[in-house]
């Protein structure tokens, strides 16, 4: 009977967790993939990159999606039965809320070794694949920018290139360049041209041979003219990740070794999401309790306001533990202690553990 009704319950809450998550997971991949072709249609990446970017990335959303999803799960699936009297039935063979908790932990715990596998080991290698792809792909951009034939302007506007032709060599000829500086304005015209890119001294040059250059003001007169063999112009480099994303790229060993403030934050943050599996467990037990009548979403809607609760304190904290107005040993426990002593004190409520102390102390 025991193993009937544990099976019953997983069945439910696994159906509605899949559906929950394939519902959010289409919703993230249409934002991901609209984001990508606004890239790719601004030139920031190609355009064949944008399916593997959008699912590196994807992981890393799915560390976040999968806890909310299993919490609305566990909250629709019992409202459910709430809701067609099936837990009324439920409790008067005995089954209680600690006798339903149990499967629902299990799961649970075999979710939380998932998204603990994905978020200290799977994620931080598909940032470090995502960052390699994109810095790949911005350099092949810039490569494929310098096409002849085609005006070509970056730093947002401020630099117009022209190629007429390119010969046999490689190198571009015919070459026309407008670079503005304030009020200054900067043109040369070149035979040709060749792009260097030294990846170690982080620096990409485009060489002129055999060509004029000519600086000045607009309507004045003062204008400099200097004829030269060989001219270097330096052009913008792809961008470099910043320091957080270089910590979301670090092996999660790497990261324990360290004894920097942003290097603790970001493992408590890896820790929150398996451990967020299941303190919200806890929490849609007590939660999902209704009446026959209320329906099955009576109480989705102040499931979703205590999860958002939740995910705003973890990003609070992370912030606190990264400017070390937290200690590094408190880190993210003292969220994840509020979310486990209220889930405590509305367990304790439900299975009438306060009527009972209190009806104690009366006859005493």
């Amino acid at each position: 009977m025991a193993r009937l009704i544990d099976r019953y319950l997983l069945r439910e809450v696994v159906r509605t967790f899949i559906g929950v998550t394939v519902v959010l997971f289409l919703i993230l991949l249409g934002d991901q993939f609209a984001r990508g072709l606004a890239r790719a249609a601004a030139d920031a990446i190609p355009r064949d990159a944008v399916l593997k970017l959008m699912g590196l990335t994807s992981l890393e959303y799915l560390s976040l999606m999968v806890p909310a999803a299993y919490f609305f799960a566990v909250m629709l699936a019992l409202g459910r039965l709430y809701r067609d009297s099936e837990m009324a039935a439920l409790q008067a063979c005995g089954v209680g809320s600690r006798r339903i908790l149990k499967p629902l932990l299990w799961a649970a715990a075999f979710v939380a070794a998932g998204l603990a596998f994905l978020s200290f080991d799977t994620i931080p290698w598909a940032a470090r694949m995502a960052s390699e792809i994109k810095e790949e792909g911005q350099r092949n951009v810039q490569l494929a920018a310098l096409e002849p034939g085609r005006f070509r302007s970056a730093l947002d506007g401020r630099l117009v290139f022209f190629a007429r032709s390119r010969n046999d060599a490689g190198q571009l000829t015919g070459i026309f360049i407008q670079r503005r500086e304030g009020a200054d304005v900067e043109v040369v015209t070149a035979a040709r041209a060749e792009q260097l890119i030294a990846l170690e001294a982080d620096e990409n040059f485009l060489v002129l041979y055999d060509g004029v250059r000519y600086v000045g003001r607009p309507g004045t007169p003062e204008f400099q003219t200097a004829r030269f063999e060989a001219h270097g112009i330096p052009l913008p480099v792809p961008g470099r990740n910043s320091q957080s994303d270089e910590r979301r790229q670090q092996p999660t060993l790497a990261l324990l070794g360290s004894g920097a403030a942003e290097d603790i934050a970001e493992v408590h943050w890896r820790f929150a999401a398996p451990a967020s599996v299941l303190l919200l467990t806890l929490l849609a037990v007590p939660l999902a309790k209704s009446g026959p009548r209320a329906g099955r979403y009576a109480r989705l809607g102040f499931g979703i306001l205590i999860y958002v609760i939740y995910s705003n304190l973890l990003g609070v904290g992370r912030t606190f533990v990264e400017d070390g107005r937290i200690p590094g040993w408190l880190g993210l426990w003292w969220v994840h202690g509020i979310v486990l002593t209220t889930a405590a004190l509305l367990l304790f409520h439900q299975i009438n553990g306060f009527r009972r102390l209190f009806t104690r102390r009366w006859q005493a």
